[in-house]
């Protein structure tokens, strides 16, 4: 398709030139990375350069590196009962913030008995308090919490939960997988026992991701069993093109990440003044820091469907949230947990921005909301834009 505007980018990313080069050289090498012969050792140099890649983008230790099939993926082996510090005892309770990830919010391998959900504010950032509270209440837990969220682009205070987490005895997993090459927030800054980061976020190919364990822990029961590849952590033949596309990608993002980000943000304001001539738009975590790139925003009487199919009929890719749930009819569970009723969670419309975003394309997506609005919010009760 010609002249189409993509502004999806939480969703998935565009290939980077990178990351298909990188890919392109891969598929050339015939062979499997857990063999001892030339070409078995090829293959297999290639994945861990590109372990030892992601391990330097994320202020890792190479061998903390576990590949898997995406975030999804990363998380649920991340979320293992059992898992401990080398000298500690075997954690067996999990925290989870409402506004996770699905992946997430299932608890991972942890039984639905052991799964606590903490609280969120009207901000989207999760309650502290609270946090203190369930700690306190029992033994220590693993505690998981999304460094940035996928739909409103609000951050979490990470580090303040790895304080609060660790000083109850606990372990911390972040889901990285919004924030890795968005914003520089490595695994020392995080403080966090393990994350979870995703190839297609940042340029690289779908279907490739990793957990990092910022140290040597014990009880990470690989969530596929078979062969011994991955340190025994994750079971089957390594993708070793998408293992090269990913690090190519984290590379790539890494090192273009502040003018990249800078450029976006500015975008992101124009974007949201332009929005706000629309009389009773509201944009969710306004006042909160947001990933640079993301605005999440309604008014009041629209419908998140017929708004995202009214842009994509005008050439601009919209989402209506996450993209693992906008094709259902469900207001989202982020801004459920937030407090938001029906009147503002059902229209809600996601608009991310990438590297390659210009300031043609916003001026694009803003004409095409003009005309949207115009025709979808004709005959809607003033009274009931000015309550917003």
């Amino acid at each position: 398709m010609q002249n189409r505007v993509y502004l999806d980018w939480n969703a998935t990313t565009p290939l980077r030139p990178e990351a298909r080069e990188a890919m392109a050289a891969a598929w050339n090498l015939s062979g499997n990375p857990s063999s001892v012969h030339a070409e078995g050792r090829a293959a297999r140099r290639l994945v861990e350069d590109a372990r030892a890649a992601i391990a330097g983008a994320v202020g890792a230790n190479v061998r903390n590196v576990v590949f898997t099939s995406g975030g999804t993926e990363a998380n649920s082996l991340a979320l293992t009962p059992g898992i401990r510090r080398i000298s500690g005892l075997p954690i067996n309770r999990l925290i989870v913030a409402a506004i996770e990830h699905a992946s997430v919010l299932t608890g991972g391998r942890f039984p639905p008995e052991a799964v606590g959900t903490l609280r969120v504010g009207k901000s989207g950032v999760i309650d502290l308090n609270h946090l203190r509270e369930m700690l306190a209440d029992g033994p220590p837990a693993l505690v998981s919490v999304m460094s940035a969220n996928n739909e409103t682009g609000a951050l979490q205070p990470v580090a303040e939960v790895a304080d609060i987490v660790h000083g109850a005895g606990g372990l911390l997993h972040v889901d990285a997988v919004q924030t890795f090459g968005k914003i520089p927030r490595d695994l020392k800054e995080l403080k966090a026992d393990l994350i979870s980061i995703s190839a297609h976020k940042i340029g690289g190919p779908k279907g490739v991701g990793a957990v990092v364990l910022a140290a040597d822990l014990n009880g990470l029961e690989g969530s596929i069993r078979g062969g011994g590849q991955e340190l025994g952590r994750r079971a089957g033949t390594e993708n070793v093109a998408g293992i090269a596309g990913f690090a190519a990608a984290a590379k790539a993002a890494v090192a273009s990440l502040d003018g990249d980000m800078d450029r976006v943000d500015k975008l992101r304001k124009r974007l949201e003044i332009g929005l706000r001539q629309t009389r009773g738009v509201f944009v969710f975590s306004e006042k909160t820091p947001r990933l640079p790139n993301t605005t999440l925003f309604t008014v009041p009487g629209l419908k998140a469907e017929t708004a995202v199919i009214g842009f994509d009929l005008e050439g601009i890719a919209v989402s209506s949230g996450s993209a693992c749930s906008s094709g259902k009819v469900q207001p989202s569970h982020v801004l459920e947990a937030m407090g938001f009723g029906p009147e503002l969670a059902k229209g809600a419309v996601r608009l991310s921005l990438g590297w390659s975003t210009t300031e043609a394309d916003i001026d694009c997506c803003l004409e095409a909301w003009r005309k949207l609005a115009s025709a979808l919010l004709k005959g809607y009760d003033e009274t009931e834009l000015e309550r917003f």
